[in-house]
């Protein structure tokens, strides 16, 4: 059994990973208004991701035997300045993100939960991947600047990403 605290950090946690849904899905929205597919394709199987990973920790605390506390998701902000400071805004996102799950490994180990501190250690990793990706994205169209030949070739790019459910073929 999960204890209270583990419980509330995770259900917090969904909360958040839902959030990070919606402000994805606001931000492919965006994109698409521009007439940039790949752009918003790319955004939107992020949020998929998203979903995908508060699903995944709401059946972890389900199978810890703990019920899970749900609150409001709050609406994402749905302006956006230009697309680097979009993807600015994916890598703060995606930092702050990686506080709360480290937020939470921290918790784990503290309240001597192995199991929670060993189901966390995917998201860790993750969080890895994730800033890498963002930032890697943001050099780009800090290098393009104006270049709307390379932005095309970014876009076309993005374009190519499909959906991979993280927890289908495995289980982490």
């Amino acid at each position: 059994m999960l204890k209270e605290s583990i419980t509330k950090a995770l259900s917090e946690q969904v909360n958040a990973e839902y959030y990070s849904a919606y402000l994805y899905l606001a931000m492919s929205a965006y994109c698409d208004q521009m007439g940039l597919k790949g752009c918003a394709n790319w955004l939107h199987i992020q949020a998929k991701e998203e979903m995908a990973h508060g699903t995944h920790m709401f059946e972890h605390i389900l199978e810890r035997g703990a019920m899970p506390s749900f609150a409001e998701v709050k609406a994402p902000v749905t302006n956006f300045d230009n697309l680097t400071s979009l993807f600015a805004q994916v890598l703060s996102h995606e930092q702050y993100v990686t506080e709360r799950i480290n937020h939470i490994a921290s918790l784990a180990m503290q309240e001597n939960d192995h199991a929670t501190y060993d189901f966390i250690q995917w998201y860790v990793k993750e969080q890895i991947e994730e800033e890498a990706t963002a930032e890697e994205i943001l050099q780009k169209l800090k290098l393009f600047g104006e270049n709307s030949g390379m932005l095309y070739n970014l876009d076309k790019e993005m374009s190519t990403r499909v959906f991979v459910d993280p927890f289908a073929a495995a289980n982490p």
